[in-house]
């Protein structure tokens, strides 16, 4: 397995426009997508690119989101995850596991429409960290 560069930081958001404003007027970010609904993660997504990476803020759809209860501890959001981009996605998987680390869920489509998962904090540091298959590489 090699680890790929680093695809972006998840920040959890009660509010994206609110987010999008700071990157713009604060942090000086040029390019903001277009926020996307992923009602099957329970999130709305928006990505601010970096020259080198990308900011996903993260804000939840509805009560039952994940990032809900990620807000009711952090109610002004804050650093979600971050995500690393791998060629294989199920070597990946095969090998994080093999390693012991506990795989959250089967691997699944993301926000950038290649394969991800996710790997428990406890076992990354302290870190939830996604893993991507990366754009390039996918099928």
């Amino acid at each position: 397995m090699k680890l790929g560069r680093l695809n972006h930081v998840g920040v959890a958001t009660p509010s994206i426009e609110a987010s999008v404003a700071h990157y713009r007027d604060v942090m000086g970010a040029e390019v903001v997508r277009e926020a996307l609904n992923l009602p099957a993660q329970g999130v709305r997504v928006c990505f601010v690119d970096t020259p080198n990476s990308q900011i996903e803020l993260i804000e939840p759809l509805g009560d039952a989101s994940p990032i809900a209860a990620f807000l009711a501890k952090n109610p002004l959001g804050g650093q979600h995850h971050v995500c690393f981009e791998v060629p294989d996605i199920n070597a990946a998987k095969a090998w994080f596991e093999a390693k012991g680390a506990r795989v959250l869920g089967e691997p699944r489509i993301g926000a950038h429409g290649t394969m991800i998962f996710f790997l428990h904090p406890k076992d990354m540091g302290g870190v939830l960290t996604e893993i991507m298959e990366s754009p390039k590489q996918a099928h």
